[in-house]
């Protein structure tokens, strides 16, 4: 006897039967346990005693369904679809079909037919993941550097922007200031102290600012290369334009500073960040509050931002008068 294909519900009416028959359960107790009639319940058992449990089974079970469409229709759709409409999605080219060939195929059906086809594909199939980037290994080997322009500082002073550079391997802040704007003389006064005080790294990582990346491709004077660019260039830095957000790995940045990278987050990121510097310097109005709040704002995110170091060995390139 070979296999025997059923439904869970099918399985469970051969138990109940099988029960009756063998005088454990009563007809009424398996017609309320079945959901059926008495009558029913009568009817399936005179079924299962004389053909065995394959009776159970529907009886259009394995069989083509009555309402189905030709396969020779299908295939007419698919070719005029691929043909006409290769780059219609499926509701598009069901109303095409309609009204150009007299063909009438509801979009779900044609979505199925273009889906096996391999025409179509559905969302969960064209949703692509990014393989995150790894952290670099060692300590200033990569430092990523952004800036965020917001009020920080609410009604103690003007707008300004915040430039941060954070170790890429451990998240460490490594240099935070404020600025007028970010513009190009400002990162170039960052970059300077910064490298006084911790050396030249192997790269900087950053956005598409016009300030790392030239925007216009077709620039006759620079060589493909910003002032930025070039000043990296002469010092032997690289720098390393990411695409997006998520795969340049300036969330650790955006996070630092209350710039969240998700919407619904950036107004409890700053708030939570502007509550911090309100606690600091409570007696910077009417002076430059930037000047009081970062020692102690410095330690506390550098704090909650590192990430364990995978090698313990520092790369940035101190300048001590000869390259090391």
């Amino acid at each position: 006897m070979g296999w025997i294909l059923m439904s869970e519900r099918e399985l469970n009416r051969v138990e109940v039967l099988s029960q009756v028959s063998q005088g454990r359960m009563t007809a009424t107790t398996a017609a309320n346990v079945l959901g059926l009639s008495r009558r029913q319940v009568h009817r399936l058992l005179k079924k299962f005693q004389t053909d065995g449990p394959a009776a159970i089974r529907h009886k259009a079970r394995g069989r083509a369904s009555n309402n189905r469409i030709d396969p020779a229709v299908r295939e007419f759709a698919v070719t005029l679809v691929r043909e006409n409409y290769i780059d219609f999605g499926p509701t598009f080219a069901a109303e095409k079909l309609e009204e150009d060939h007299g063909l009438k195929v509801s979009r779900e059906t044609l979505r199925k037919w273009m889906q096996d086809a391999g025409i179509w594909l559905s969302r969960k199939q064209r949703r692509t993941f990014h393989q995150p980037r790894l952290r670099r290994e060692c300590y200033g080997e990569l430092i990523q550097i952004d800036g965020s322009d917001h009020h920080w500082f609410e009604d103690r002073g003007t707008a300004c922007t915040l430039l941060v550079f954070i170790d890429d391997a451990t998240s460490t802040l490594m240099h935070l200031v404020f600025v007028k704007s970010e513009s190009t003389f400002s990162y170039f006064g960052a970059l300077e102290a910064y490298l006084h005080e911790h050396g030249r790294p192997v790269a900087f990582y950053s956005d598409k600012h016009t300030v790392f990346r030239v925007a216009s491709q077709g620039a006759e004077s620079g060589h493909g290369m910003t002032q930025f660019g070039r000043a990296l260039n002469e010092l032997n830095i690289e720098i390393l334009c990411a695409n997006t957000v998520a795969s340049s790995g300036t969330g650790k940045v955006m996070q630092a500073m209350g710039k969240a990278p998700y919407p619904h987050k950036e107004y409890e990121s700053r708030f939570n960040y502007r509550s911090q510097m309100s606690l600091a310097d409570d007696q910077t109005r009417g002076s430059d509050p930037s000047a009081k709040w970062k020692p102690k704002i410095f330690i506390d995110r550098s704090g909650q931002l590192n990430a364990p170091l995978v090698i313990d060995y520092q790369t940035s390139r101190i300048e001590t008068g000869r390259e090391k």
